[in-house]
C-alpha cells in the first residue's frame, strides 16, 4: 500500500498542476476546446449541416449553430442508438445514459469513449486529487470506495446492439483497471437492476470491508447506511468503518441532509465533498474544505455557454454568452457542447457564480424545477436554505419534501408543502413560520407577493408518513441511485400523486 500511496501522490501533484493551469488561463482553455470540438464534429452529419468547417470564432459559433434541447437532437440520437454513426460525433457511440429526469419521458444521452475517458474518469480522478490535496495525511488508498451506482440494459435493433442505463452504471462497467481496483462492491452487485435486493446485498457485502470513501446521492446513501447499522447492531458508521474519511455527494442539495449524516457517521473528521455531475457530463467539484462552492472544471471536453434565467424563460437566446462575460450573482441557465455530440445543448440546470477568479459557483436549481405561478420566482436554492434554517431552529430533520402551488382564485393562492420528517420539529407551527420568513428574506419577489396575503397566502405544510416518498418512487419505477423526488413544480400533478400514495 505504501507504493500505491507514493504513485498516487505523484499523479495527484501532476494533476494539481494542470488544474492550476486552467484556473490561470480559463478563457484560453475554453477557446481551445471550442476549436477542438468543432474539428471533431466537422465531418459529421450535424457538423456538415451547420457548416462547422467555416466557424473560426465564438461569434460565428453562435450564429451558425442553434441552441438545442433534447427534442431537437433526438432524431439523430435515436438513429445513433440504432447503429448509424458519424451523425453527431466522429467516433462510434454505443452507450447512452438514460436521464433520471423529472418527467415521464426518458432521455438517452450519448456517451462516447472521449466523454468517458476525458470527462467522467478524469472527474473521478480529480475529486480524489482535490480531496488528497486538502488532506495531506490522507490514507484513502488503504481502503475501498463504496459507490452507489445504477444498472444498464442492452438494446437490440436487428443485428445491432447498443446499451442504455444510469451514467453511474456505464462508468462502472467501463472502468479502467486502476480505478476498479479501489471500487466496491463486486460488479455483480453494483450493477444489479432490482434496487431493494441490491441495497440488501450491498449492505451484506460491505459491512465488514475497510471503506475509506463513499460516493452517491444522499437520500439513497442514507438508506444503505442505516441498513448496514441495523445488520451490524452499531450506532454509528464510525464503529463499522473507522477509516472512513470522505463522502463524495451530488445529485441533490446536501443542506437538508448534512446534520443527519454528521450524526450517522459519529466522526467529525469525515469530510463532505460536493460534486456536480449529470447524465450529460461532469461539471464541478468542491475544491475547498470550508466552502461548498464548486470549481467549474474547464478541461473535460465541454464548452460552456450561459443565458440569464429570465432570457431563458422567454426563449431569448440572442443574449447567450460564453464564460468570459459571466457576472457574479446572476442566475444563469447552462448551455453545453460536449465531446459526445451534444451541440449547444440546454442542460436544464441553473447556476450562480460566486467568483470569476477562479470560476466558482453554486447550483441555484433546475430550469424546470421552480415555481412562478404568482410571479414569486421561487427557486430550489431558496427552499433548501429555508428548510435548513427551520430545521436548525426547531431541532428537526427532513428526509424529503416537494412543493406545488395551491390555486385559490385567478389572482391568488399559496404553496403547499409535503414534508417527510426524519425527526419532527419541536414546534410545527413555528417551523412553518420560519420557512415563510426565510423565503421572504431570500427572495424579494416572494416577499412582495406575500405582502398582506394579497397574492400569496401563508404556506400550507403537511407532514407525510414515513416512507411516503420512497413508495412514490417505487410506484413510478424510480428506485435507484440517480432518481430523486422533484422539489418544486408549477403544477400539482406530482404532489397529488404523492398525497394519494398512502390511501
Amino acid at each position: 500500500m505504501a507504493i500505491i500511496n507514493s504513485i498516487a501522490s505523484w499523479l495527484m501533484k501532476k494533476r494539481m498542476h494542470q488544474i492550476e493551469l486552467f484556473i490561470k488561463y480559463p478563457i484560453d482553455v475554453q477557446s481551445e476546446w471550442m476549436t477542438s470540438l468543432l474539428h471533431n464534429g466537422a465531418n459529421t452529419e450535424y457538423g456538415k449541416a451547420n457548416k462547422f468547417s467555416e466557424i473560426k470564432n465564438y461569434s460565428q459559433f453562435k450564429d451558425q449553430i442553434p441552441v438545442n434541447d433534447y427534442e431537437s437532437l433526438k432524431p439523430l440520437i435515436d438513429r445513433t442508438r440504432r447503429g448509424e454513426q458519424n451523425l453527431i460525433w466522429n467516433s462510434d457511440i454505443k452507450w447512452f445514459a438514460k436521464s433520471s429526469g423529472t418527467t415521464d419521458k426518458s432521455k438517452f444521452l450519448p456517451v462516447s469513449k472521449e466523454s468517458l475517458d476525458g470527462c467522467h474518469y478524469n472527474a473521478g480522478r480529480d475529486m480524489i486529487t482535490l480531496h488528497c490535496y486538502n488532506n495531506p495525511e490522507t490514507q484513502l488508498f488503504t481502503g475501498k470506495n463504496l459507490a452507489l451506482g445504477g444498472s444498464f440494459k442492452e438494446d437490440i435493433f436487428g443485428d445491432y446492439h447498443s446499451f442504455h442505463g444510469d451514467v453511474s452504471a456505464i462508468i462502472i462497467q467501463n472502468l479502467p483497471a486502476w480505478a476498479d481496483f479501489f471500487r466496491a462492491p463486486d460488479i455483480s452487485i453494483a450493477l444489479m437492476d432490482e434496487w431493494e435486493s441490491k441495497l440488501e446485498k450491498m449492505a451484506l457485502s460491505m459491512m465488514d470491508e475497510n471503506v475509506a470513501s463513499l460516493a452517491g446521492v444522499p437520500s439513497w446513501m442514507m438508506v444503505l447506511l442505516k441498513r448496514i447499522l441495523e445488520k451490524k447492531g452499531a450506532k454509528t458508521i464510525h464503529e463499522v468503518w473507522p477509516n472512513l474519511e470522505v463522502y463524495f455527494h451530488g445529485g441533490v442539495s446536501f443542506e437538508p441532509y448534512k446534520d443527519q449524516f454528521i450524526k450517522l457517521f459519529g466522526n467529525d473528521k469525515v469530510n463532505f465533498l460536493q460534486l456536480y455531475n449529470a447524465s450529460e457530463g461532469f461539471f464541478g467539484i468542491q475544491d475547498q474544505l470550508k466552502s461548498d462552492e464548486l470549481l467549474l472544471m474547464l478541461d473535460y471536453g465541454i464548452f460552456y455557454e450561459f443565458v440569464e434565467l429570465n432570457d431563458w424563460q422567454n426563449n431569448n437566446f440572442n443574449r447567450v454568452i460564453n464564460l468570459e462575460d459571466v457576472k457574479v450573482g446572476v442566475d444563469y441557465a447552462i448551455i453545453i457542447t460536449t465531446n459526445a455530440g451534444l451541440w449547444r445543448y440546454q442542460l436544464g440546470d441553473v447556476i450562480r457564480f460566486t467568483t470569476t477568479n477562479p470560476y466558482r459557483f453554486k447550483i441555484s436549481g433546475r430550469t424546470k424545477q421552480h415555481i412562478n405561478v404568482f410571479g414569486e420566482e421561487l427557486m430550489v436554492h431558496n427552499t433548501e436554505k429555508a428548510i435548513a434554517m427551520a430545521c436548525e431552529k426547531t431541532y428537526a430533520l427532513v428526509r424529503d419534501y416537494t412543493v406545488a402551488p395551491v390555486f385559490m382564485n385567478e389572482n391568488s393562492g399559496a404553496h403547499e408543502w409535503l414534508i417527510e420528517f426524519e425527526k419532527e420539529p419541536n414546534n410545527f407551527e413555528f417551523f412553518i413560520a420560519l420557512l415563510d420568513e426565510s423565503l421572504k428574506k431570500q427572495n424579494s419577489d416572494y416577499e412582495a407577493k406575500r405582502y398582506n396575503n394579497f397574492v400569496l397566502h401563508f404556506p400550507e405544510v403537511k407532514k407525510m408518513p414515513k416512507d411516503t416518498f420512497y413508495k412514490w418512487l417505487k410506484a413510478n419505477n424510480k428506485l435507484g441511485g440517480q432518481y430523486k423526488v422533484p422539489r418544486l413544480s408549477n403544477n400539482r400533478t406530482i404532489l397529488e400523486e404523492i398525497k394519494k400514495i398512502n390511501e
